[in-house]
């Protein structure tokens, strides 16, 4: 088998002038569009044109507004090549052109034959190329029709159908988002955004394979730490099966089998006495083992894969609960009873080809260095590229992939029901090596919306909207292909019939009306048995936002920020959230930088506050997934990680405060004081595999750091479970006062009794130290005050600085120092001792002295 790869070759894009959309193209750019640009494969449209000089930057100013054009043209993606000396692509018996991802609308030709059609972004297409092939001067050509005509079409076909965006994003099969979202822009692209290749062979080659590995916990042999595993290859082939064999070999595991393939699926089982699990990071090292598929025919090796994967079980535990009153929903990796600590994953560029390896790892470690053990890859994005699962695979952290259906009913009817067929069978087979995916999921807020959203009223309550595939389709794909991994109908799903889809009791349920609708401690009123979506909004850092506006646009009040808002009513939710809690600055330019600390510090509070709340909740609760880690552009969006540039113009995602507050509320260790209930109480959250010996005091203090009352802790913690410490009763005066827990193996936990507006907080004072190290500085501030979230954004000093801690509260005395990296020549150390810099919740930090 021979592979011709056509994503290196010369490539270029034109628009095509004799549709009705090319007078809506600026006269500007029309001859060199009209001519032709190079393009690059994998690539899309926009960057392309950006490339070339003829688009603006969509993420820099308003310029996003200008470019509807573009989703509204015929593009042509054109490949003159010559064969290999050789020919081997005319002398084989087969040659087909396989295109990985093509987004999405697209007639695929060579030489002027048509090949094929295409109608979906998240699936593979294989056309038969060998009859239209010659030796040299051979043209592909794919032609991507408008998306919005094609929905127009379907819709017209099926009827329409309820959907959040301006446009009918799901009577397509693309990219969700595309069409914009509450954090993201429409920006409606096309192109070949995967690897797209001829592939040459004779009689027999390997069209698809799955490969599950799994470990029987029971088979675990603790003092080697090894395990009884499991292999399950399927492989189908094409072309002539007759007299062809299939083997498979896994060196590092010392095993191998060979068996006479057969028509359809082939299936090969090897059990393995003695493996290495493969482990989430907090439990353990993600082992892999590399996997090597053959075919062999009399005449040699035909075909070969080979694959990395990793042997471990997971499953879902929706175990009933003994009164019947509720049903667990957790997860078991190898066995073992975890806390979900999850985050949410949005696609990470808008253009999403220029996501490359390097930044899929970076993103993932940002993840893993919070504590998330888990990232949900959202169904309005996309099945992720195998880079992104590679990583998580090495990097220890746990996926649960939606299937791409999200917020609205989908048809059923034909064309819809094949598409959609092919699409899971094609993507649960490619995912299926990856240890880290350990869960799918049928749709995003689907089954919710179609229960309680009234969309049978908006659309008529005849029509089809999905059920079929989370309660059918879906789940027979995966008994067929994938009975290694659970699956789940809905995010939200209650599990239960008749039982609301956001039901508290049983399922995964998404909390939104605390940030939509009511103050974050309203999550005090929930005890979920497992959250996979919550989330509260804050704007992008100050470097990001220099980078994206003008200096006089940036203020909470201009027009060109309010375009990075795409949430309904989010200024008000946001502005009017602090009420009660923080400070209200004002919206001009001189209050923007009082206006990014509060709002980001409000961010990182209710974030905080929820995920206390269901860790408290351990074993009646089993996970959190916040909303969300990161961004597509910069915007004001629920991320943990923003979404700018460098100075070089290289992507950069940069931690808010919202992302410390993440890494501290789930460490293994967790310190939470509870005052819902009555007696308040100190809950110590273990995580982690060994237990946990909780020694040191709970105390009552005033805001001068005196002691009213002290309570001594002395627990054991067992693994993964929870120890709740009754605390005395509260004063009834509580302004002033804070308890403050803090416990050896934990990060101290201080609880003010009153929101920092009523709790009489003092004009925050410190004495400041600032020393150069070899690769930054370190900054140390000791309160003559009491101090609330002190924070350093040490881009504000230097660019590309960074900071090792954020949201530190001290009582007068203390003292603390923040470990700054990054290249700091040339700049004015004193000023990381004072405003923007240097932060806290309430008044200005005025540094005593400034030492460097």
């Amino acid at each position: 088998m021979n592979t011709l790869d056509l994503a290196g070759r010369a490539w270029t894009v034109r628009a095509d002038v004799t549709t009705d959309a090319w007078a809506e193209v600026p006269e500007a750019v029309r001859p060199a569009v009209a001519a032709g640009v190079p393009a690059s494969v994998p690539g899309c449209v926009h960057t392309d044109l950006m490339a070339a000089g003829l688009l603006a930057d969509p993420y820099l100013g308003a310029a996003e507004a200008d470019q509807v054009w573009v989703g509204r043209q015929t593009w042509v993606y054109r490949c003159t090549f010559d064969l290999p000396g050789d020919a081997a692509e005319l002398t084989a018996a087969h040659c087909d052109l396989v295109c990985e991802g093509l987004d999405t609308v697209a007639a695929v030709s060579c030489n002027d034959v048509l090949l094929g059609r295409t109608a979906n972004m998240h699936r593979r297409y294989t056309f038969a190329a060998r009859e239209a092939l010659r030796a040299g001067g051979n043209v592909v050509e794919v032609r991507f029709g408008p998306a919005l005509e094609h929905a127009a079409a379907m819709q017209e076909l099926v009827g329409a159908r309820h959907h959040v965006e301006a446009d009918p994003y799901n009577l397509i099969r693309k990219m969700a988002c595309n069409f914009g979202w509450d954090w993201g822009p429409r920006l409606v692209t096309c192109g070949i955004w995967k690897p797209i290749s001829l592939v040459s062979w004779d009689a027999v080659r390997i069209a698809e394979v799955t490969v599950l590995a799994t470990v029987d916990p029971a088979g675990a042999d603790p003092a080697s730490h090894r395990w009884a595993g499991r292999l399950a290859v399927a492989v189908r082939l094409d072309g002539d099966v007759a007299g062809a064999r299939v083997r498979v070999g896994v060196a590092d595991a010392e095993l191998e089998a060979e068996v006479a393939a057969e028509p359809g699926w082939t299936r090969l089982e090897l059990e393995a006495a003695s493996v290495r699990p493969w482990w989430p990071h907090p439990l353990g090292k993600p082992v892999r083992y590399d996997v090597a598929i053959s075919v062999l025919t009399p005449a040699g090796e035909a075909d070969r894969r080979d694959v990395r994967t990793g042997f471990r079980s997971t499953a879902l535990d929706t175990t009933p609960d003994a009164d019947g009153a509720g049903s667990t929903f957790g997860l078991r990796i190898n066995g073992v009873p975890v806390f979900v600590r999850g985050a949410n994953w949005i696609p990470d560029d808008c253009f999403v080809t220029r996501v490359t390896p390097e930044r899929y790892r970076e993103r993932i470690r940002q993840a893993r260095d919070a504590n998330i053990d888990l990232l949900r890859v959202w169904g309005g994005g996309i099945y992720e590229t195998d880079e992104f699962y590679a990583a998580c695979d090495e990097l220890g952290m746990l996926v649960w992939q939606d299937f791409c259906l999200a917020c609205s009913p989908y048809p059923e009817e034909e064309p819809f029901w094949s598409e959609l067929e092919a699409e899971a069978r094609d993507n649960v087979t490619r995912l299926s090596p990856h240890p880290s995916l350990v869960v799918w999921n049928g749709n995003n807020e689907a089954t919710w919306g179609h229960e309680e959203w009234g969309w049978q009223d908006l659309v008529g309550g005849d029509l089809s909207w999905g059920g079929g595939y989370y309660d059918e389709l879906f789940p027979r794909i995966m008994a067929e292909l994938d009975p290694s991994r659970p699956y789940w109908a809905g995010s939200p799903s209650s599990g239960v019939p008749g039982v609301p889809a956001n039901s508290p009791d049983h399922g995964c349920m998404h909390i939104w009306d605390v940030w939509n609708d009511r103050d974050y401690t309203g999550y005090d009123d929930y005890s979920p048995r497992f959250v996979s979506e919550f989330g509260y909004q804050g704007p992008a850092t100050w470097t990001t936002w220099a980078r994206t506006l003008a200096p006089d646009q940036l203020a909470a009040g201009s027009a060109h920020l309010a375009l990075r808002q795409r949430a309904a009513n989010g200024d008000a939710k946001l502005n009017g959230g602090l009420a009660g809690h923080l400070p209200v600055p004002g919206r001009g330019f001189a209050e923007f930088d009082d206006w990014l600390f509060t709002t980001q510090l409000q961010q990182a509070r209710a974030i905080r506050y929820g995920i206390e709340r269901w860790r408290s909740l351990r074993g009646h609760c089993r996970g959190s997934i916040v909303w969300q880690l990161n961004d597509c552009w910069p915007s004001i969006s629920w991320s943990a990680l923003d979404s700018g540039t460098d100075a070089a113009g290289r992507p950069v995602a940069r931690r808010k405060p919202l992302w410390y507050a993440i890494r501290s509320a789930y460490d293994d260790h967790l310190v939470t004081i509870r005052t819902e209930g009555d007696p308040p109480r100190a809950v110590l959250v273990n995580d982690a595999d060994a237990a946990w010996a909780a020694v040191g005091q709970v105390e009552l203090r005033d805001l001068s750091g005196h002691q009213l009352w002290t309570v001594p802790v002395e627990a054991e913690v067992p693994p993964r479970s929870t120890v709740s410490v009754p605390l005395p009763a509260l004063p009834s005066e509580v302004a002033g006062t804070a308890l403050v827990a803090t416990l050896r193996g934990a990060e101290r936990c201080v609880r003010l009794l009153a929101e920092d507006v009523a709790a009489g907080l003092p004009q925050p004072r410190l004495r400041a130290s600032v020393s150069t190290t070899g690769n930054g500085a370190e900054v140390t501030l000791t309160a003559s005050t009491f101090v609330r979230s002190l924070c350093l954004f040490a881009d504000r000093v230097a660019e590309g600085a960074q900071v090792d801690t954020m949201l530190v509260d001290l009582f007068p005395g203390e003292r603390h120092t923040f470990v700054v990296t990054g290249n700091l020549d040339d700049v004015d150390l004193g000023a990381l001792t004072r405003a923007p810099a240097l932060r806290s919740s309430f008044g200005t930090v005025r540094p005593t002295t400034g030492e460097s």
